[in-house]
């Protein structure tokens, strides 16, 4: 094994990690709400503690981008795994005590070290190698690998093993297992791409402010989040709590609808992307805002499920257009820089969008896609401007 790990090409040691981490994840995203329920906080306190997580995750960024060259990012995501599998491991202990108000700490930190590892895969993987194709293949690999953990999880929640019944904290368990993998996994990866030295900070700032593209897709990239989260920030609370599924049913579903849509992402990436991109962002983007919509006007539960459905299905596909060409249109240098705006504005979006979440919450799910509904207005406008720029800066150069 350890061979033929030692003959893979270095971004695919990457996406190794990055499956045993994504694994980890969705072991545990998918019941942390329902594990913080069952340690007695209130939805609209989960939903505070998410979105106060998202601020404290956007400070966090700041200072990666402050302190992280290309040359050490390796050694940061590896430091952020081993803590993060430290603070889960105590969060495991804290399981049925009274010690909320330290459940919370570690919840917010679990966040920030969360998105430290996400943020820095993909500047690690184009110093060694850059297209659009791979952007996409590398979050394919994390929405699959994070689907076969809610797969984990389906399969084990309610059952009874050898005389120990599997409840959220034990899905927590076997979540820090497949995290201690990718900590194992980054550990053996030895780069071997060239050193790549990064711009000052104030320079790539300077760079990013004049780059009205740039500027561009990073509010794109805010108001996509806050629309994605109002809708989706809290659905497994809508699910069993206000759609009528039981935890483990919930779970199946959104098993298998990610699974499907893991399915047609890929295929959506080899066969089914159209040549028009307006075409494509229409398909990705106007079909999940008119189900919004028809599922708030009708105020039917049916309507709101099918509308939550078609969005999670229609989640992995094309970000070949929606996102890789603005992310692989930046140098090198300015990777880190890009990258730790671009999630540090994703994470202002989906803590609002959870904020957003957690007050439609009481008055149900209806309201909850009508709101999202609205937000996806400005995405899309933002979405179909943005081609055009791009289209008209080709046009230009040419």
């Amino acid at each position: 094994m350890r061979e033929k790990f030692a003959k893979l090409k270095d971004e695919n040691k990457i996406l190794v990690m990055l499956a045993f981490f994504s694994i980890s994840i969705g072991l545990w995203t998918n019941f942390k709400q329902l594990w913080l329920q069952d340690n007695n906080l209130e939805v609209d306190r989960i939903s505070q503690v998410l979105s106060i997580s998202g601020l404290f995750c956007v400070i966090a960024l700041i200072v990666f981008a402050k302190k992280v060259s290309l040359e050490n990012i390796k050694k940061v995501i590896t430091i952020a795994i081993f803590l993060k599998s430290v603070n889960l491991i105590i969060l495991s202990i804290l399981n049925h005590t009274e010690y909320k108000t330290v459940i919370e700490i570690l919840i917010i930190l679990d966040a920030i070290f969360e998105n430290l590892i996400i943020i820095g895969i993909y500047p690690l993987i184009v110093t060694i190698k850059k297209e659009n194709k791979l952007y996409s293949k590398r979050k394919l690999v994390e929405y699959l690998f994070r689907d076969i953990g809610i797969l984990v999880g389906g399969i084990l929640i309610g059952k009874t093993i050898a005389g120990l019944r599997i409840e959220y904290n034990i899905c927590l368990l076997i979540s820090i297992l497949f995290l201690i993998l990718a900590y194992i996994t980054i550990l053996n990866i030895k780069m071997t791409a060239k050193k790549q030295e990064s711009v000052p900070i104030k320079q790539s700032i300077k760079y990013l402010v004049k780059d009205k593209i740039a500027r561009d897709y990073l509010i794109f990239v805010m108001i996509s989040e806050i629309a994605m989260n109002t809708g989706l920030g809290l659905k497994m609370l809508m699910l069993t709590n206000q759609l009528g599924f039981s935890d483990g049913g919930a779970t199946n579903y959104l098993l298998i609808v990610g699974l499907i849509a893991d399915g047609i992402g890929i295929l959506a990436l080899k066969y089914f992307t159209p040549k028009n991109e307006y075409l494509t962002l229409t398909i990705k983007f106007g079909i999940r805002f008119w189900l919004y919509l028809m599922a708030f006007l009708s105020n039917h539960l049916s309507s709101c499920l099918i509308a939550i459905t078609w969005s999670i299905l229609i989640s992995t596909a094309y970000e070949n257009v929606t996102d890789a060409p603005y992310i692989n249109r930046m140098p090198n240098e300015y990777q880190i820089i890009f990258t730790n705006y671009r999630y540090i504005v994703k994470t202002i979006g989906t803590s609002i969008g959870v904020y957003f979440a957690g007050i439609m919450y009481p008055l149900g799910v209806p309201y909850i896609l009508g709101l999202s509904a609205f937000f996806m207005i400005f995405q899309m406008t933002y979405a179909y401007y943005l081609v055009y720029l791009r289209n008209k800066k080709t046009i230009d150069n040419n």
